[in-house]
Order: structure tokens, then C-alpha cells, then sequence
């Protein structure tokens, strides 16, 4: 998988070495990808907790769901997630319960402040696209708060829920009948997957364009605000590394991301003629030129 899920892999086998577990040594990785399929996640889950595997990463609401109810005596941490305690996952961030413990990413006030970043820089701005996945309960309640930040604002929302590769058409063919002024992606397993066909078409149509993480800002996105998803994956390496030294994870509390970052492409705005404020361009960790 690619992209901002890449960057957490990457992280977590590193943060993983770095605290003494390598592949090739000590550890083994089982990887399972679902491919946006939420209905093999059980299935998934249900196999890794066959094959004894000691600890298993989850990302994405779907999947941390899977892994509690098909793997429910497998050590679990989870990540990307939405709010584990709003979904019913845990039962708090410092009990959690259970087998799960994980990195929450406090996904529904991002949103709003996503949705706030995007007003900056499109002042003109007046329907936002909202594209996210709708089987999703995490990424519904991200939606959510988007949804009600942008009434805040005044701004009006065109919903575009998508709940397998197919309805990306529709959710462009609807865009395309009626254009909205920016689109604000939730990121998820199915959407990151399906990113390059969002950035392409919001290039087409010269769309200006919010993200999650800055892969997709590196794409050819507008910008992006969120999580380090680097720090997210050495915050999960650091739980399982304490798993495999035999804590539980019911005794881990969740963590909260400590390290937030904000890129903007400046060479997509010069694409669609669009003038970021000076004073947001300043607040970038990254930008684009």
C-alpha cells in the first residue's frame, strides 16, 4: 500500500529495529491487505489470530472492528481509526479494555480544522465536496464534524459517500454535474487507494483540494493537514514492542499524536490560479514550489 499508509509501514518497521525487533533476526511480519474490501477483513483477522501471530497492527476502523471481533485473543493495536471510544472500540483512551490499545489521531476536530484551512485559502469558498468512505464509522464521524464546521462557516456540503472503487465514478460524475467550489477527502484505507483518481480529477477540473497527510499534497493535492504519519508509526512500534515484552494491551493506554503538520503545493494553486494568503503559506511545514 502506498502513500500515507506507506509512510506509517515504513515507520513502524523502523521504530520496530530501532527497539530491538528486526525482520530477519527476531521478528516476522504477516501482511494482509483487504484492498478496500471491508467483507475479507474478518476473514483476515480471523487467519492471523489462527496462525498464533503474537500482535496485530491494524489501520482503519473496519479493520481494528475485525481484528476485536474475529481475533478477539490476539493482542491488537490499532491506528487511523477515527475515535475508538466514540465507535465503540475501547472503553477508554486509558483503560481500554479488552485486547486493543492504539494511537487515536483525534480525526473528528481535525476535520473541522481542515475544513477551517481550506476557508483560508478559497475565500470564495461556498460548496465543499465531502468525500469519504460511508461503510466506515470512523470516517463517518470525521465526515461529521466536517459537516458541521463547514455550517459554522457557512458553507454548504455536497456528500459524497463511496463504499467500494465503483462509486468513485459516481462521486465524480455527481461533481461533475453539479461543481462544488473545493473537495475535502477523509482518508481511509478506500480512499487512499483510490487517491490518484481524486487528485487526477480535481486537476481536470481545477478543484482545489484538502488531504490528511502530505503524500497526497506531494501527489499534486492543494494541501494537507494532519498527523505525522511517520510519528504515528513509531507510536505503534513503541506499543507492540511493549506487547512483545509481554504487557497487555488492555493495560496501554491509547495515545494521542503529539506532532501535527500542514503542506500546501503551491505549484497546484499557480495551476489553478489560486493566490494563497502570505500569512497561511507562513504556517506550512512544508511547501511546494
Amino acid at each position: 500500500m502506498l502513500g500515507a499508509l506507506d509512510e506509517r509501514s515504513k515507520s513502524l518497521t523502523a521504530g520496530l529495529a530501532q527497539r530491538g525487533f528486526a525482520e530477519g533476526r527476531n521478528l516476522v511480519i504477516e501482511q494482509r491487505w483487504a484492498d478496500g474490501r471491508i467483507e475479507r477483513l474478518a476473514a483476515l483477522a480471523a487467519e492471523l489470530q489462527a496462525d498464533n501471530v503474537d500482535v496485530i497492527v491494524t489501520y482503519g476502523y473496519p479493520a481494528a472492528l475485525a481484528a476485536k471481533m474475529s481475533a478477539n485473543k490476539t493482542q491488537t493495536v490499532i491506528s487511523g481509526a477515527g475515535d475508538p471510544v466514540a465507535t465503540g472500540l475501547v472503553d477508554g483512551l486509558a483503560r481500554p479494555g479488552g485486547y486493543l490499545t492504539g494511537v487515536t489521531e483525534i480525526s473528528t476536530e481535525l476535520s473541522a480544522k481542515r475544513l477551517e484551512l481550506l476557508k483560508e485559502a478559497v475565500p470564495r469558498l461556498d460548496v465543499v465536496a465531502m468525500l469519504w468512505n460511508a461503510a466506515d464509522l470512523g470516517m463517518t464521524l470525521r465526515y461529521r464534524a466536517a459537516e458541521d464546521a463547514a455550517r459554522v462557516l457557512g458553507v454548504k456540503v455536497q456528500t459524497l459517500g463511496v463504499r467500494e472503487p465503483n462509486d468513485f465514478e459516481e462521486a465524480f460524475a455527481a461533481m461533475t454535474r453539479q461543481r462544488p467550489d473545493a473537495i475535502l477527502m477523509v482518508s481511509d484505507a478506500l480512499t487512499v487507494l483510490n487517491r490518484k483518481r481524486v487528485v487526477e480529477f480535481a486537476a481536470v477540473h481545477r478543484l482545489p483540494t484538502i488531504f490528511e497527510s502530505a503524500s497526497m499534497v506531494r501527489e499534486g493535492g492543494l494541501m494537507s493537514y494532519g498527523p505525522s504519519q511517520s510519528a504515528i508509526g513509531d507510536r505503534v512500534a513503541e506499543l507492540v514492542a511493549h506487547i512483545l515484552h509481554g504487557s497487555r494491551a488492555a493495560d496501554l493506554p491509547l495515545e494521542l499524536p503529539t506532532r501535527f503538520e500542514f503542506f500546501i503545493n503551491l505549484k497546484t494553486a499557480k495551476v489553478l490560479d489560486l493566490a494563497i494568503p502570505p500569512t497561511l503559506v507562513a504556517r506550512a511545514d512544508e511547501v511546494i514550489e
